[in-house]
C-alpha cells in the first residue's frame, strides 16, 4: 500500500511555495523551495528526497509537515527519475511502485504528482477543462530528447485538449549559469531543433551557456501550447541557492532536492 505519513508540525505553505496560477480551487500545486523543514547542513531545511544522504527521520518529518498543510487523504506519486523522456499515467495502483520515468500525468483527484529537482527544470501542466494534470522533470538530457513534447502527448492521451493546456516552469538553473562543454552544446545544435539561439559562448575555451528554459518554451509551443499560457518563475536555483537546492552552487557535492507538485482536489 502507499506510504501515508502521520500528522506533525505544520509547514507554512504560503511562505514556502510558489503557486504558478495563484489560488485555484481545482488544484493543489506549486514549486517548493528549501525553507520550512528540519533537515540540517547541506540538506537544510526542507529536503523531501530520501537516498541523498539526509537523515531519514528528518526527511519523514519534512513530509509530515508538508502533507499536514495540504488537503487530507492525499496519496503521493513519486518517480525514479532517470533523465529520460518517459511519461507514465499515474493512479493509486502505480504509486505502489516507484516507477522509472521522468514525467507523470493523471486525472484522479487527491493524487499528488511529485518531481524532485536541484537545478533541473520542473514543469507542471494543467488542462482546466478536463482536469488532467502533469508533472515533469527536465534535466538537460530530458530536454535534448524533448520530454516537453512527450508530456503534452501524455496529457492529450489522458483526455486533455492542447488548446486549453497551460504550463508552468519552475525554479531551475538559468541561462546565466548553465555552463557546459562542447560535447553537450554540439549535441544540442545537432539534435535539438531551434536550439541554436539558446546557446552562446562563454569566452572560455570549449565552454558554452545553454538556456534550458528557453528551449523548453519553444518545445511546448511546438507541441501546441500558446505562448501566453506558458508561465516561467524566472528564478535560477544557482543564483538563489539560499532559497533553492542547487547542485551547481555546491560544486556537485551532496545537497537536498526540492519538490514540485500538482494534484486535483476532490
Amino acid at each position: 500500500m502507499p506510504i501515508r505519513y502521520e500528522s506533525a508540525g505544520r509547514l507554512d505553505l504560503a511562505a514556502n511555495v510558489i503557486r504558478p496560477w495563484g489560488e485555484d480551487p481545482a488544484l493543489f500545486c506549486g514549486f517548493l523551495g528549501r525553507g520550512g523543514g528540519v533537515s540540517r547542513g547541506a540538506f537544510a531545511t526542507l529536503n523531501l528526497a530520501p537516498l541523498v544522504g539526509d537523515d531519514e527521520a528528518n526527511v519523514e518529518t519534512n513530509w509530515r509537515r508538508l502533507l499536514s498543510a495540504l488537503p487530507p487523504h492525499i496519496v503521493v506519486s513519486k518517480l525514479n527519475q532517470v533523465h529520460g523522456n518517459l511519461v507514465i499515467t499515474a493512479n493509486r495502483h502505480t504509486v505502489r511502485e516507484r516507477l522509472e520515468a521522468d514525467g507523470q500525468v493523471t486525472a484522479e483527484p487527491n493524487l499528488m504528482l511529485g518531481i524532485f529537482t536541484a537545478d533541473c527544470v520542473p514543469i507542471l501542466l494543467h488542462d482546466p477543462g478536463s482536469n488532467v494534470v502533469g508533472a515533469f522533470h527536465a534535466g538537460w538530457r530530458g530536454v535534448a530528447t524533448d520530454i516537453a513534447n512527450a508530456g503534452v502527448a501524455a496529457m492529450l492521451h489522458a483526455g486533455a485538449q492542447v488548446s486549453r493546456l497551460r504550463a508552468a516552469i519552475g525554479p531551475a538553473i538559468g541561462a546565466c549559469c548553465f555552463e557546459v562543454g562542447d560535447e553537450v552544446s554540439e549535441r544540442f545544435r545537432r539534435e535539438v531543433p531551434d536550439s541554436g539561439p539558446y546557446i552562446r559562448p562563454t569566452g572560455k575555451a570549449a565552454k558554452s551557456i545553454i538556456d534550458l528554459k528557453g528551449i523548453i518554451k519553444t518545445q511546448l509551443g511546438r507541441a501546441g501550447i500558446d505562448s501566453g499560457q506558458i508561465m516561467d518563475t524566472g528564478l535560477c536555483t544557482k543564483c538563489h541557492a539560499d532559497r533553492f537546492f542547487s547542485k551547481r552552487a555546491v560544486g556537485g557535492q551532496a545537497t537536498g532536492l526540492q519538490l514540485s507538485f500538482i494534484g486535483l482536489r476532490s
